[in-house]
């Protein structure tokens, strides 16, 4: 499959009101760490999160991603950023659901990715994918990410306690 050509720029303000709409989605929100309650986040809050990004005050390194006709669809981060030992956590939304299944969060994956190893001067990729989130393990493993082992309980999701896996790639397993 030919990757389709996406972009990571650096979040705005104008950015808000896409992320607030995707957020009051369910779909959207499922497999994310969002607060249990509807909204997850306002708009004021979401704006917040969005000027700590920007700023670099909150510990991640989130960028929009955009499509080759600058249509934003998504974000993807690295946080938990551990300089001494060279490794950081990944994580990504496509929020605009009519671009899932596309192939535009493996684009965005290895963008990112290019930038963190070759950037951030990392070692090690690594995220947590609830174990019921199939079709994102399964992109994870086509794309090259090995699991390491499964994180009992790892997130409280709807009351329930959810086990998640945690999958990573070296420098040295990235050829694209």
């Amino acid at each position: 499959m030919r990757l389709p050509k996406v972009t990571l720029r650096e979040l705005t303000l104008d950015d808000v009101e896409d992320r607030y709409r995707w957020c009051l989605d369910k779909e959207v929100t499922k497999h994310l760490n969002m607060p249990q309650k509807v909204p997850p986040f306002s708009r004021e809050e979401t704006k917040r999160w969005i000027e700590m990004c920007i700023e670099r005050t909150n510990g991640y390194v989130q960028k929009a991603i955009t499509t080759d006709d600058d249509t934003h669809i998504g974000w993807i981060d690295v946080k938990n950023i551990d300089y001494l030992n060279k490794h950081a956590e990944l994580g990504i939304a496509i929020g605009d659901k009519q671009y899932w299944g596309k192939g535009y969060g493996v684009s965005a994956m290895k963008e990112m990715i290019t930038f963190a190893f070759n950037e951030l001067d990392l070692n090690k990729i690594w995220l947590r994918v609830e174990i019921d989130n199939e079709r994102a393990i399964a992109s994870y493993k086509r794309f090259g990410y090995r699991e390491e082992g499964i994180l009992r309980e790892d997130r409280l999701r709807d009351g329930q306690f959810v086990d998640r896996i945690r999958m990573s790639m070296l420098k040295s397993e990235f050829y694209y």
